[in-house]
């Protein structure tokens, strides 16, 4: 059965997003053509589990990471039990495979500090970029949306009257966050500029200079530009934004099931990655407060 068979399921039936469905096209194509080279014409209903483990080997050799090959398996993975599920296969040859171990990186959020000098810089000039930039890095930090809900977000989507904006996050799934009067503010102004910039004639929230789309690139370039300038973190994405609005959310008391609805997980294990610096802050409390932790016990 052709790769497009798979493509069309990822879009009609699991409706995966563009960049989910993009990602993994281009991790099968990439064993693919492994194949063709290294064995020539090959079926599918040929592929072996000691072929799939050379491929992954090359891999490794070719200075790919160890959370990259687990990806590229994920994908080819995915494919194959499409092919199972649709009879082509009677069972995937990465039927026992089992991934290949990673270190866990604990990320380190931006400091309260560090999203204040970002805001600061940005609140200082009026003009519709640095406007759009202020709504943006805003909108990253006070909802946790992530990059594609936010360059898919519509004019429509929010409504200041009632403080919340809607979401369509992975998967088509709506969800609708309530919005603080502090980006209740920033959004009215940044409307408003928008409005009188470019009118109607897009109906995207938040427009480049020249009133398009947003794209990938350049809200991943955006934020790095302004982060990068206060924070010596390898890591300056939207995701950090993300993980930073978890994380922040997450000291200062909320419910971890709460914070779960806002980030629009699908289960409680997605969001626990954020609890890691959560504890810390909570340990740092239990050793201050608790009466026997004293130096001369």
């Amino acid at each position: 059965m052709a790769l497009s068979s798979f493509i069309d399921y990822l879009n009609l039936e699991r409706k995966y997003s563009r960049h989910t469905v993009t990602a993994y096209s281009r991790d099968i194509e990439s064993f693919l053509d492994f194949l063709d080279t290294e064995y020539g014409a090959m079926p599918v209903t040929e592929v072996s589990y000691p072929l799939i483990r050379s491929w992954v080997v090359k891999l490794g050799d070719e200075g790919l990471g160890n959370r990259s090959v687990n990806r590229k398996v994920a994908s080819l993975k995915a494919y194959f039990k499409f092919l199972q599920k649709t009879g082509v296969l009677q069972q995937s040859p990465l039927a026992k495979h089992k991934s290949l171990k990673v270190r866990k990186e604990i990320q380190v959020p931006f400091s309260g500090d560090e999203i204040d000098a970002v805001l600061g810089e940005l609140s200082s000039s009026s003009d519709f970029e640095s406007l759009r930039d202020l709504a943006m890095v805003s909108l990253f930090y006070a909802t946790g949306m992530r990059r594609s809900e936010l360059i898919n977000l519509r004019v429509k989507d929010v409504d200041l009257a009632r403080r919340s904006i809607k979401v369509l996050g992975k998967r088509n799934k709506e969800r609708i966050i309530p919005l603080i009067n502090w980006l209740v503010d920033i959004l009215n102004t940044y409307i408003d500029q928008r409005n009188q910039c470019f009118g109607a004639e897009n109906d995207r929230l938040l427009l480049t200079n020249k009133g398009e789309n947003l794209y990938d690139t350049f809200v991943y370039r955006t934020i790095n530009r302004y982060f990068s300038k206060v924070s010596q973190k390898t890591k300056t994405s939207p995701h950090m934004l993300r993980h930073t609005f978890a994380t922040h959310l997450l000291n200062n008391g909320a419910d971890l099931n709460g914070v779960k609805e806002l980030l629009g997980h699908a289960s409680l294990a997605s969001t626990q990655v954020y609890t890691h610096t959560s504890m810390a802050e909570l340990s740092k409390v239990y050793q201050k407060a608790h009466p026997r932790n004293r130096s001369d016990d």
